[in-house]
């Protein structure tokens, strides 16, 4: 066998395949795209054109469910839609219900869950693991090996260096109550996080705030303000030249 396609499959123009792929009924797949070897496109799944997707990338999968998952997970969720001239890479994995948006890099190993969304011109880095209902504004770069946990929310034209973690849940997996107050952390535009900086559950990094690199963040960030240490405490102005209105 070379490739699974089913009958349903709509493959346009100009677009070339590899050997080993399976596409699963009713999946769209626009003009001149390029897709590696060993690919899994889901049912339903829709990619728009000039899309590069490489070798082993999952798409459109549908999420597992266990009694003892703490977050609700949606049902009947909808087709994965990746729109026009994404670039997906290798192994990575795109859940159903969520949107790429166009001119996106999802680098090789990726992760993006169900019902997320990642805006255009950005940039999901190197087995960065976007977790399931966040939002992710457009030319935001989100660096290798960042976690950003369930409920988040990142605006426009925000930088997240390497190994950062966003977390959502103050009671640490323990008793019923958490699942009353799960809550992600929010990015206002312009926002900047630095490498291995670790932001708790619920808490805001106002427009163009920035946390140095290895804080542990557990207060809000004002606007314009940068944060340092454990636990990270005002440090100084953001410099002006910095800021996002003056790009």
């Amino acid at each position: 066998m070379s490739s699974s396609v089913h009958e349903s499959v709509h493959i346009g123009s100009g677009t070339q395949h590899g050997e080993f792929c399976v596409f699963g009924e009713n999946v769209r797949i626009g003009n001149s795209c390029v897709i590696g070897h060993h690919v899994v496109v889901h049912p339903g799944t829709v990619v728009g054109d000039d899309v590069r997707i490489d070798d082993h990338a999952i798409l459109g999968k549908t999420p597992m469910r266990s009694p003892v998952i703490a977050i609700p997970q949606g049902e009947n969720l909808p087709a994965l839609k990746i729109a026009s001239r994404a670039l997906v890479g290798t192994g990575a994995t795109l859940y159903r219900g969520s949107i790429i948006g166009m001119d996106c890099l999802i680098a090789d190993y990726a992760s993006v869950r169900e019902e997320s969304t990642i805006g255009e011109y950005t940039i999901i880095g190197r087995g960065t693991v976007i977790e399931n209902r966040v939002n992710v504004g457009r030319r935001c770069k989100v660096e290798t090996g960042v976690f950003i946990s369930a409920y988040s929310t990142i605006g426009d034209d925000c930088f997240i260096a390497p190994q950062v973690s966003a977390t959502n849940d103050n009671f640490l997996g323990r008793t019923e109550e958490r699942k009353k107050h799960f809550k992600g952390i929010t990015i206002q535009n312009g926002g900047r996080i630095g490498a291995n900086a670790i932001l708790l559950p619920g808490l805001t990094v106002e427009t163009d705030g920035v946390a140095a690199a290895g804080a542990v963040v557990t207060r809000n960030i004002p606007a314009r303000k940068i944060v340092a240490g454990i636990p990270a405490k005002p440090l100084r102005d953001v410099p002006p030249e910095q800021l996002l209105q003056n790009q």
